[in-house]
């Protein structure tokens, strides 16, 4: 072979490239051992949109007659569902997940605040919020606001809805059917799709809670 020199087969020209890629897989390998163990970003069933762009701003007035925002609720997660009292089937089952959710997290319900945002605030008076929401949990708020500042709000949260069958006053309301959960901090965090489960659902609020210890 001349003055080619042999390293197990391997002519010795080849030597130095291949121990720098061996240096270089080696580097890899730690790195990735290294951010095995550091803090990984939590798992959800729902949809994850932290630093959603929309959802920044909610002021209305709560079924006792208490102006009430996002801030008002610091340190608790927030559940956001928009509806309306006269719902025949998607805002009672809502409500009603969001109450098996909270006998699911027992003590820890105590940190959660249901909320329930009246798209209907020409016949959902908050005499009426306050029969119908604390049906399902005495601790669910219902919120209200002028036909204006309510669709205001359903924009800022990129809500549809749209009365249906206008007649005499008896008509239905088309409108979104998903829930926004905000965490202890008052940041927008998940978007869950109508029809999860309690137990998915609670699971999420508890990695939220965990999150802010």
């Amino acid at each position: 072979m001349g003055a080619i020199q042999l390293s197990y087969g391997i002519p010795s020209m080849f030597l130095a490239p291949l121990r720098r890629l061996r240096l270089l897989a080696a580097g890899v390998l730690a790195a990735g051992l290294l951010a095995g163990c550091g803090e990984h970003a939590p798992s959800f069933h729902a949809t994850d949109i932290t630093g959603a762009d929309y959802g920044k701003s909610l002021a209305l007035t709560d079924h006792q007659g208490q102006p009430r925002t996002i801030e008002s609720f610091r340190g608790k997660v927030v559940t956001l569902f928009f509806g309306y009292t006269q719902c025949p089937d998607v805002c009672p089952t809502s409500l009603s997940t969001m109450s098996e959710v909270m006998r699911q997290l027992g003590p820890d319900a105590d940190r959660v605040q249901v909320l329930f945002v009246t798209v209907d605030p020409e016949r959902d008076t908050l005499e009426l919020l306050a029969e119908y929401v604390p049906v399902f949990d005495p601790r669910f708020l219902g919120l209200h606001g002028s036909p204006e500042r309510i669709a205001e709000v359903a924009k800022e949260f990129r809500i549809f809805y749209r009365k249906s069958g206008d007649i005499g006053g008896q008509y239905t309301i088309d409108h979104s059917a998903g829930t926004y959960v905000f965490d202890p901090e008052g940041r927008l965090r998940l978007y869950v799709r109508y029809g999860e489960t309690p137990e998915n659902l609670a699971a999420d609020i508890r990695t939220l809670l965990a999150g802010s210890r």
